[in-house]
């Protein structure tokens, strides 16, 4: 009891802290310390922004760089490729024009050849001395241009005054070997129309040419052409192949 009574009464009681008031100077020092601290602080946050910004911009710097480059080599893609297009079809122009002027060049050499045996065949027609009346082979050619192929070509030549038009016709007999065996076949057949492209008529000459149709495995040896009139031989020449 009597201790409650002492510290009931007693002047000491629970510690009290003192605060000492600021002074107005140190309230402003602290407040330019805050003041620079912020400030530091928003600089740094806004270089970092710009520090942050820049990455990623520059990427897309590039971006457009290579975009600029990929439109150049396609725009030079596409401007050899219109080139390289009109060079084909000048090729093209000038390759058809080539084979144009070479099949003129062969029908004017077979025209020049043919003229030639025209030549010949007119110069062959003056006569040294007295002409001699009838019907003769002035020449015959024969080859093959391909297999199973003869081609013939003769001139015929009517002496005398030709005042008359001789009628009658060609027979060609082609020597061959089959199979190691010699035979011969007689042109024209028995047909109309093979008998009819045989025909002869003319006054002072006639030319002759065709391409006979043999059987394959054929080996062609000789031709021997015959003019004939009424079944009569009036000229006859062979030829080997």
């Amino acid at each position: 009891m009597v201790q409650r009574w002492l510290r009931r009464h007693s002047t000491s009681g629970p510690p009290m802290s003192v605060r000492t008031p600021l002074s107005w100077p140190f309230k402003v020092a602290l407040g330019v310390i805050y003041v620079v601290v912020a400030a530091a602080l928003l600089a740094g946050a806004y270089q970092l922004g710009r520090a942050s910004v820049g990455a990623t911009r520059e990427p897309s710097g590039d971006a457009a760089l290579y975009q600029d480059k990929l439109r150049k080599l396609t725009a030079e893609r596409d401007q050899l490729a219109t080139t390289v297009n009109a060079a084909e079809s000048r090729l093209d122009i000038e390759r058809s024009a080539e084979k144009q002027l070479v099949a003129q060049v062969k029908v004017l050499e077979a025209e020049t050849a043919r003229l030639k045996e025209d030549l010949m065949f007119f110069e062959s027609l003056l006569p040294a001395g007295p002409a001699q009346a009838g019907v003769s082979i002035k020449r015959l050619r024969i080859d093959s241009p391909g297999p199973a192929q003869l081609r013939y070509a003769l001139l015929l030549m009517q002496g005398g005054k030709g005042d008359q038009e001789f009628v009658g016709n060609l027979q060609l007999s082609v020597a061959v070997v089959d199979h190691g065996r010699n035979a011969m076949m007689v042109f024209p057949d028995s047909t109309p129309q093979d008998v009819e492209k045989f025909r002869l008529s003319f006054k002072h000459y006639q030319r002759l040419e065709g391409i006979l149709a043999l059987p394959e495995g054929l080996i062609v040896k000789s031709v021997q052409a015959r003019i004939l009139q009424k079944g009569q031989i009036r000229a006859q020449q062979s030829a080997n192949l």
